[in-house]
């Protein structure tokens, strides 16, 4: 999959390597593919307006604005000024979650003893100073095909992703935007099948 793209214009291809994260520009109308390239593997992405970087896409306004913890196909990316960013166009999977902070220095200290493993908040906050983006504080992300399951008594139970090689999700950049994109650091859970590998994006020139 992803190679269904090849008679469209790709600007830009970006592969983001295991245990990092990568950013881009997409012009308005343009649209970005992420693709799952080996399977199981989230990627933490996160979105800010070009203009004005104190605009971004933010998981608390999606879930009031959607009225839904589900991002489906058709669906916007709320800003925290609660204007629509980018759209979700395509989707070959429908599991991801937009509830999780991205994984931390403090998450490895704190719950599994690790001071030096990789982490989605400084490799996101790398990628972005590429832009000059320095946001006080990182955005929640939405964690791309992190399949999180509620059970009957509304608790999380962490599953291993859905996506299968090649699976991928399709968003429309509705303004000038900036994204960053990390595959995420987390080999300790079933997060990403207890192992870390590559993402690619894709930035599809509007037609």
């Amino acid at each position: 999959m992803g190679e269904v793209y090849k008679k469209e214009r790709i600007r830009e291809e970006i592969i983001i390597p295991p245990y990092e994260g990568r950013s881009a520009r997409l012009n308005k109308g343009e649209e970005l593919i992420i693709i799952d390239m080996e399977g199981k593997q989230v990627g933490d992405f996160v979105c800010f307006s070009y203009e004005d970087s104190s605009e971004h896409v933010s998981p608390v306004h999606m879930r009031a604005s959607l009225s839904s913890i589900r991002l489906k196909i058709g669906d916007y990316l709320y800003s925290n000024k609660r204007r629509p960013l980018m759209q979700l166009v395509e989707d070959t999977v429908g599991k991801h979650d937009f509830f999780f902070p991205a994984c931390d220095y403090y998450r490895y200290k704190v719950d599994f003893g690790k001071e030096d493993h990789p982490n989605c908040h400084d490799n996101l906050e790398s990628a972005l100073q590429i832009f000059q983006i320095h946001p006080p504080v990182i955005p929640d992300p939405i964690n791309l095909f992190m399949n999180n399951v509620l059970d009957d008594m509304g608790d999380y139970v962490i599953s291993e992703p859905l996506s299968k090689p090649g699976d991928y999700v399709r968003l429309k950049a509705l303004c000038d935007v900036v994204i960053a994109c990390t595959t995420c650091s987390q080999d300790m859970a079933p997060v990403n099948g207890f192992s870390v590998t590559p993402i690619k994006m894709q930035i599809v020139e509007e037609n």
